[in-house]
């Protein structure tokens, strides 16, 4: 008998996935190369779910009783308890290589991480710190040892779904079963949203391509990946775990958890071939793909559950000031759904804000902002990629322009009152409470990754080029011409009028074959043309 080539990956394919089944060297290994991904996400969740460790008492689990959680995974699970502990997921700190500030810091949302939301972790790990994988103390809590993991969080949805911060400072569950230590599973959508899907104070708040929503979703218009009517894909299907390290991470997140693997996911991982100039029917496509993420394309929208945009510190979220009178609460915040994203280049090195810098030194007088995330790159250098862009009202001290990690457990917990809630950040950094502040804006730019549409859905060659309300190619992208039309132009001949930029475009590269340095900055090698 002859196999098709498929049928020998997919064989294939199902034999890597049984040996994850039982061995724990490939618990978290990555899936061949090359297997077709519709096929890859029904055998992956049906098998990893099936058969990786019981999921009904009657395995190996099935006498444990949550009195004697964690040692109970630990005296088996010595060896992965280790590789959580050392994990960015764990630690929440690691090497940041592809930051360009302080890329020999550690860097991470345990210390020194600043952002849009709510600025700073300094003085508030209850509330911080309750999305950790930990069960309450800091990571670097010197009595914090393997006992202090949560495998739970991650292996058990009936328990992430309950777990809270308790009385007692702890993270647990008020009502703790047996069943959360005997049901035992790889990580669900559920695990993993329920952190990941309300960082930043709510669900879908943060990232704007994540939601609850994903848990539960069975349409791929909202994501052709994460859906149940379809795929199905658990997280692990892109975010792939050895040795309880993960890959993957947005624009504006800073350390690296697998240094071997490196920080990207590939789309071509599944998807083979696509990234080539023949792997779209379309000859247009394959011209961009060097130059273009495969998201710009097939992400046309996001934020299908409302994102935030803009957050106000200053105020209550019902408006309200924020000066003590009503109590503690959230800021106010603007939230918007099913957005253009904005696009910039990227090269995959980000500039982000660390607790300490001079914000000056990255004002954007362009915007008047100061930014904390911003990714790095040009049309030269990097990939078309779109994001979530937010702004947010912050304080900042006057004499040396240092973004205030304002104390938001005084703010969201104690007396609602922004100045105390600054004075005390203040402190937190070694200033005086009464250091002079003033209020200016912050931005950050977010990558999308997630709430990628059905193909019939992706973006157009006119939905870019006919349409200057998507992206500003002639201008924020560098795509603009050298000189004034009438300069360019009569380089050749004399001046003429078209507004089919289509047309003018493939008379002069598709048939001429002129280099794109004859009318503009920049120039493609890549494509062989040459000068007229």
């Amino acid at each position: 008998m002859v196999l098709r080539g498929d049928t020998l990956k997919h064989i294939f394919f199902l034999a890597w996935i049984a040996a994850a089944s039982v061995s724990s060297s490939f618990a978290h290994a990555s899936p061949p190369e090359n297997a077709n991904p519709q096929f890859l996400g029904a055998v992956y969740n049906l098998l990893l779910s099936a058969h990786r460790p019981p999921t009904v008492p009657g395995g190996s689990h099935a006498d444990l009783r949550y009195s004697e959680y964690p040692q109970n995974c630990l005296g088996c699970h010595a060896v992965q308890a280790n590789e959580m502990f050392g994990s960015t997921h764990y630690q929440w700190l690691g090497s940041a290589p592809d930051m360009v500030n302080g890329p020999q810091v550690l860097q991470g949302k345990l210390t020194n991480a600043v952002n849009s939301y709510c600025i700073n972790i300094e003085g508030n790990w209850p509330v911080c710190g309750s999305c950790h994988a930990g069960r309450g103390k800091r990571p670097d809590d010197p009595a914090a040892g393997l006992e202090n993991i949560d495998c739970l969080v991650c292996h058990s949805e009936e328990y992430a779904a309950a777990r809270i911060r308790l009385q007692d400072g702890s993270l647990g569950v008020e009502n703790p079963q047996d069943s959360m230590v005997r049901n035992i599973k790889a990580p669900t959508r559920a695990n993993c949203l329920k952190c990941h899907a309300t960082a930043g104070g709510g669900d879908g708040v943060k990232r704007g391509d994540l939601s609850l929503a994903v848990v539960t979703n069975s349409d791929p218009h909202f994501d052709v990946h994460m859906n149940t009517s379809g795929s199905n894909l658990a997280c692990q299907a892109c975010h792939a775990f050895v040795g309880h390290r993960v890959i993957g991470k947005g624009s504006d997140l800073r350390a690296t958890d697998d240094f071997a693997r490196g920080s990207e996911i590939q789309c071509v991982s599944c998807h083979e071939g696509k990234d080539g100039v023949g792997g779209h029917a379309e000859a247009p496509i394959g011209r961009h793909v060097a130059r273009v993420a495969c998201q710009s394309c097939h992400i046309p929208s996001y934020a299908k559950v409302a994102t935030e945009t803009y957050r106000d510190w200053r105020r209550h979220h019902d408006g309200s000031p924020a000066d003590g009178v009503s109590g503690p609460g959230h800021p106010f915040t603007d939230k918007e759904a099913n957005l253009v994203p904005e696009y910039r280049f990227w090269n995959r090195l980000s500039d982000n804000s660390l607790l300490g810098d001079d914000a000056g030194r990255t004002y954007d007088p362009a915007k008047n902002t100061y930014p904390t995330s911003r990714p790095l790159g040009s049309n030269q250098e990097g990939k078309l990629f779109p994001f979530k862009y937010k702004i947010a009202t912050q304080p900042k001290t006057v004499a040396d322009d240092r973004l205030i990690a304002l104390d938001t457990f005084e703010y969201l917990n104690g007396s609602g009152n922004v100045a105390i809630a600054i004075g005390k950040g203040l402190q937190n950094m070694g200033y005086a409470d009464t250091e002079p502040y003033e209020w200016i804006e912050t931005d950050t730019y977010q990558m999308l990754n997630h709430g990628v549409a059905p193909a019939s859905e992706a973006l157009s060659c006119g939905s870019c080029h006919d349409n200057l309300g998507r992206m500003d190619l002639q201008g924020e992208l560098g795509y603009g011409l050298k000189g004034s039309t009438a300069t360019v132009c009569t380089q050749c001949h004399d001046p003429e009028s078209s507004n089919d930029f289509l047309k003018i475009h493939d008379k002069h590269v598709k048939s001429k074959k002129y280099d794109c340095s004859w009318c503009h900055t920049f120039s493609r090698q890549e494509r062989g043309l040459t000068m007229p």
